[in-house]
């Protein structure tokens, strides 16, 4: 453990501080982002980006096939430009995501390097009232970013150092009565480089979209379906098919979606509940020749909260998240998050990213508290089974083919906490991770010989 706080001090303390100068000079409110001031950029055109180094270390690695330990430093800078017209705008965004100081071992992959990437290229139309007073329609053509609904099958992940871009089409209903409608027809892009090599240099490729995988889909919600509860319905279809010196697992995915949640409110019990259900097709491997499975896989989620009146404004939740395995059998259960993100329900991305929305049952605890404007803090307990013990666990990559290791995978801890050092300027963040591995982590056939597992990540990010 003290590898670790040494390994991510080391790391933050590399931190560029012309950065950190810069912001500190700010004003500690700003009407307009500072570029666009600096700039001296017309009303009509936005400017803005922000910079993010963070330090992140990992010892105990229960992930299969990366070494024990890990220790990395990221930085992230992005660059947004948009200009609205009447009733029209056009903007795009460059990502830089890089990485440093890689093990042997290490799970540096393209979560963590996309080098010069302009994941967002695109233009947008606006009608106002077309189907009567408070009605608004829109359209967006190009690469562009996306968070839809819960975030858990199409989101542009946030704590990863690189993020998911798409190319295509979104239209977006608004009615006066409350009812929302999001419809997509687009590639998700392929992150590139993605061979070894090339990811530990930061080597500068453009990420390539083809009609070889593509995502559409859409979803339909309503602000008060239930008194103050919103109701949500989603459909998202993936398509995907081998690419020259690419085979993949051929995937066909149906993944239908109901949810209704209630916002937290002080003094209020809040909730949230969604339940997914997959079906499709999926080759049993990347061979041309496998045999193709009938896929049959689901997930659910279920929160009830609390939040307290005082200075703490704490809210305490108690979380249940079930994702399918995949059992011994002629079909195919194992639940595919597609291009969902993880932080908000399980754990950190990154180099930790121990667990995931696949074969698993966990419940949870967690408290949160936002003291003041500048800070906001949790920690979660949670747990740890598999659903089906005979697959791998989670996205560990930890398997028991004969499943004589049990399903219980252990206790994980974890928290986070942020501070605004300088008002919408400048933000720091620690996160930290703890497993306490159970009998399946420490016995099953393939499983790490390491200790416990803990992960530490420091960051600082610069808004301009």
């Amino acid at each position: 453990m003290k590898s670790l706080i040494r390994h991510a001090c080391a790391a933050f303390a590399l931190i560029p501080m012309p950065m950190l100068t810069a912001a500190a000079s700010a004003q500690t409110a700003v009407a307009e982002p500072p570029l666009h001031a600096a700039l001296n950029a017309p009303e009509r055109l936005t400017l803005s980006g922000s910079v993010r180094a963070r330090g992140e270390a990992i010892d105990g690695q229960s992930r299969a096939g990366f070494g024990e330990s890990d220790r990395l430093f990221s930085i992230r800078t992005t660059i947004l430009a948009e200009y609205r017209g009447d009733g029209w705008r056009a903007g795009g965004e460059l990502f830089d995501s890089r990485a440093y100081g890689a093990r042997t071992g290490s799970a540096i992959g393209t979560g963590e390097v996309n080098t010069i990437e302009p994941v967002q290229a695109y233009i947008g139309v606006t009608i106002a009232e077309p189907f009567g007073k408070g009605s608004r329609a829109a359209a967006q053509l190009g690469r562009f970013t996306l968070n839809l609904g819960s975030r858990r099958l199409v989101a542009a992940d946030e704590y990863r150092n690189t993020t998911n871009g798409s190319s295509g089409l979104r239209t977006d209903l608004h009615l006066a009565n409350g009812t929302d409608a999001t419809l997509i027809y687009t590639l998700p892009q392929l992150r590139l480089p993605d061979d070894a090599a090339s990811i530990r240099d930061n080597d500068a490729r453009l990420d390539r979209e083809s009609f070889d995988l593509r995502l559409w889909g859409g979803i339909v919600s309503h602000r008060q379906l239930l008194g103050a509860a919103m109701g949500e319905l989603s459909y998202f279809r993936l398509d995907e098919r081998d690419s020259p010196g690419r085979p993949n697992r051929n995937r066909h995915l149906d993944s239908v979606s109901a949810r209704i949640i209630r916002e937290p409110a002080i003094g209020k019990i809040d909730y949230e509940i969604e339940a997914i259900r997959q079906t499709g097709t999926v080759r049993a491997s990347i061979a041309a020749a496998a045999p193709t499975l009938q896929v049959g896989a689901w997930f659910a989620h279920a929160d009830i909260g609390y939040s307290f009146a005082g200075a703490l404004k704490a809210r305490v939740s108690i979380e249940y998240d079930y994702a399918s395995g995949d059992a011994p059998g002629g079909h195919y259960g194992r639940f595919d998050t597609l291009f969902g993100m993880r932080r908000a329900d399980l754990a950190p991305a990154g180099i930790y990213a121990q667990i995931g929305r696949a074969n698993i049952s966990t419940p949870a605890v967690r408290i949160e508290i936002a003291p003041t404007k500048r800070l906001d803090a949790f920690v979660t307990y949670r747990p740890m089974w598999l659903a089906e013990k005979t697959d791998a666990f989670s996205t560990s990559g930890v398997r028991d083919a004969r499943g004589l290791s049990g399903s219980f995978a252990g206790h994980q801890m974890e928290g986070r906490a942020r501070w605004w050092w300088i008002p919408t300027l400048l933000r720091g963040e620690i996160n930290a991770a703890w497993i306490a591995k159970g009998r399946f982590l420490k016995q099953a056939p393939n499983a790490p010989a390491a200790g416990d597992t803990h992960y530490g990540a420091v960051a600082v990010t610069a808004f301009f």
